[in-house]
């Protein structure tokens, strides 16, 4: 038979009362807890989750919705993220959508009817509608790397300054003598996309250029992406002098389309990429990329989270990070 609260009561000579306060989450004095731990080894107490959900009205756990599992930043994310929940004792249930809109409403849904304590979310319907259920529930919700305005006071978010950050990426080939600067974005109509070109627009006419739609293609936020809007690029009577990739995936795909086609990375053409991950440093160890702090993203996602579902009055805020950029051997200076 598997040992009970009462089990635990006999061994530890504590009234039920402190035994059940101290499995809700509630302070014990230190010695009844180490009294009670002490005993849940020995016995092999394992708690009924279930049956203290239904008396806390707490499931434990957080509902995390993304467009792409496959995506290494966004895997990044999930684990410096569930690295922390877990700790104050929160599983993590994840859920892809593949960047579907229907899947990611439906995504939502389940998880609410799962009963999570929160939600976490990598919105791909910028428009919010998949979220409204949780609003009305009052399930506490972070977005992380993409806003969403009409939830703005509503929910709190995670995101980097991607116009800065494009900023940053574009300036620096602009500095070396680049003016014929191609850029490869990810979905049309995304928040990071959006705000990513504004970036590069930005610096562009800093520097007295205007906006030529032939430099600027859309990737999709994939290596599949990456690797065509590269070759596009490339099939152009003029072509660029440089390249600016605006996410890992798509960074990938180009290296592989320049491999492909013979170009010589910084001789035929400069390159900067976005966010070199770890387990990629020894491939790409001569880029220079524009770096975000996932680490930072999952870790502030977490923290946000865990305050939201501690206190329902805690007001809905925007944590905004800022990227770095790392110089690598990838880009050149040529003469303007």
């Amino acid at each position: 038979m598997p040992a009970t609260m009462k089990d635990i009561a006999r061994e530890t000579g504590l009234g039920l009362a402190t035994i059940s306060k101290y499995f809700n989450g509630g302070q014990v004095r230190p010695q009844n807890r180490k009294l009670i731990e002490d005993a849940v080894k020995k016995l092999d107490y394992i708690p009924n989750e279930f049956a203290r959900s239904l008396k806390t009205r707490q499931s434990r756990t957080v509902g995390v919705v993304i467009p792409e599992l496959g995506n290494a930043f966004i895997t990044s994310i999930i684990t410096a993220m569930e690295d922390i929940l877990r700790k104050h004792d929160y599983a993590v249930i994840v859920c892809d959508c593949r960047s579907d809109v229907r899947r990611e409403k439906e995504a939502v849904d389940f998880l609410i009817h799962k009963r999570v304590d929160g939600l976490i979310n990598m919105a791909t319907d910028m428009t919010g509608a998949h979220l409204q259920s949780a609003v009305k529930e009052n399930v506490p919700v972070v977005l992380i790397d993409r806003l969403i305005r009409s939830l703005r006071g509503k929910v709190s978010a995670v995101v980097v300054d991607n116009a800065e950050a494009a900023d940053q990426g574009t300036r620096y080939l602009l500095e070396q003598g680049h003016r014929r600067i191609g850029l490869v974005l990810g979905s049309e109509g995304l928040y990071t996309t959006r705000h990513r070109l504004q970036g590069y627009l930005d610096a562009m006419e800093d520097f007295g250029l205007d906006r030529r739609e032939d430099l600027i293609c859309y990737g999709n936020y994939t290596m599949d992406g990456g690797y065509a809007a590269v070759k596009q690029l490339l099939q152009q009577e003029e072509k660029p002098t440089a390249l600016f990739v605006t996410n890992f995936e798509m960074t990938l795909g180009a290296m592989l389309a320049l491999n492909e086609m013979g170009v010589r990375v910084p001789e035929d053409l400069s390159v900067i990429g976005f966010d070199k991950l770890d387990m990629f440093g020894a491939i790409l160890s001569d880029l220079t990329v524009v770096k975000q702090p996932q680490n930072v993203i999952g870790e502030e996602a977490a923290r946000l989270i865990l305050s939201m579902m501690a206190d329902d009055k805690v007001p809905a805020q925007i944590v905004t990070l800022s990227t770095q950029l790392h110089e690598g051997r990838s880009a050149r200076s040529i003469e303007a």
